[in-house]
């Protein structure tokens, strides 16, 4: 079992496992905003677009966010992916709910609705 604070990349592979951990501090609600519309498959200019910001802004929002779950930038890591995939564990599965992605934790309740036991 994996140390503690490196949980959610269990099964994602050991080198993932090295380099992320849980984050750090909360994230802002504007970073919380720029990793829901990451995590929609936008890009910095698009984002930038649709929150009235400069790309710069969103940049370094997103970098702010990597450093937050101690994510580095190198050649062999796309930042953005382990990014999504760390916003999407520490802040519940719904934040994909736009791509319409469900928690392989949802289990069908007593009145049929779906509940999630991992993120409640």
């Amino acid at each position: 079992m994996p140390s503690e604070g490196r949980q959610w990349l269990y099964g994602h592979g050991e080198v993932h496992m090295e380099r992320i951990k849980i984050a750090q501090r909360d994230l802002t609600p504007f970073e919380q905003l720029v990793l829901g519309l990451l995590c929609e498959g936008k890009s910095n200019s698009a984002i930038a677009h649709e929150t009235s910001h400069t790309e710069k802004v969103v940049e370094n929002t997103v970098s702010r966010a990597a450093k937050a779950f101690s994510i580095k930038s190198d050649a062999e890591t796309n930042t953005r992916v382990l990014l999504a995939l760390a916003f999407r564990t520490h802040y519940g599965d719904n934040a994909f709910d736009k791509l319409e992605v469900e928690c392989k934790h949802f289990e069908s309740g007593p009145n049929g609705e779906s509940i999630c036991h991992r993120h409640d």
